[in-house]
């Protein structure tokens, strides 16, 4: 999982133009005041960019291949078939921001029984290889599996909205929280000269600044650990992952999770 980086910053603020939008076409009331809330935020670069953030949708796969491809040039995209099965096992939980020429940003997730899998797993194990069938509507926690943002655009604030468009998913169906395990690619720099457990830790104190585990500590998610071989392949973070959580404090423990058809976003 990848949240952007600030890759560069602008000197001028401007005020953005986001319209948020859910899976009906629905403009979302929420939309300026997350817009000032991105205004607000440390570290953002702000432009004038038109943002719609919604549910993914099937006719969305060829351009969400070819949007990953640009972001992971050494790894292999996901393929249409799991795409398809993602959309078909939880389409409420799999969203997308659209620029005015076209996708920018995805983010994927799966609701499970935490219990199952809080010990020890790894992406291919809890995501069921990306087809997501390890799905469980009766599970209380909603696991992220996948966020990434268009490289070009990185540092624009993309991630902020498609993180708040988790958050929104995770209190309408009353989920008692969201938890992701996150790259490590600044852990390459650092490698032989301190354990992964180490590195974590200094970001969380803000002794260095990881490009993805600094991002998720400014969206309010805590630290909880790190994870052996999450990604093996994944030569910057020596395979290991920031395991993270964000607790909702809307959550009512006495009710029942209920996965709404159309949940504005």
């Amino acid at each position: 999982m990848r949240p952007p980086t600030s890759a560069f910053r602008l000197k001028v603020r401007t005020r953005p133009i986001i319209t948020v939008i859910d899976r009906t076409g629905t403009r979302s009331a929420a939309s300026s005041l997350a817009a000032e809330r991105l205004r607000k935020q440390k570290g953002h670069c702000v432009t004038d960019i038109k943002i719609n953030v919604r549910n993914t949708r099937p006719e969305d796969i060829p351009e969400l291949i070819a949007l990953q491809a640009r972001v992971y040039p050494g790894i292999p995209p996901w393929s249409r078939r799991k795409l398809r099965e993602q959309l078909e096992v939880f389409p409420q939980g799999q969203i997308v921001a659209e620029g005015e020429n076209g996708l920018v940003g995805c983010a994927s997730s799966l609701i499970v029984l935490w219990d199952d899998w809080s010990e020890s797993h790894s992406w291919k194990e809890i995501t069921g290889a990306g087809t997501f069938d390890n799905h469980n509507p009766l599970g209380r926690t909603l696991y992220g599996a996948e966020v990434f943002v268009d490289p070009n655009l990185q540092g624009q604030g993309i991630g902020h909205f498609l993180y708040e468009g988790r958050r929104k998913l995770c209190r309408a169906m009353n989920l008692k929280r969201i938890i992701a395990c996150g790259r490590l690619p600044g852990y390459r720099a650092y490698a032989h000269d301190m354990s992964a457990e180490f590195y974590a830790q200094k970001v969380v104190w803000g002794d260095l600044v990881d490009p993805v585990l600094s991002f998720q500590i400014k969206e309010g998610f805590s630290y909880c650990g790190v994870i052996e071989n999450y990604i093996p392949e994944d030569l910057d973070s020596h395979g290991y992952a920031s395991l993270i959580v964000w607790l909702n404090p809307e959550y009512h423990p006495e009710r029942p999770v209920t996965i709404p058809e159309h949940i504005a976003l």
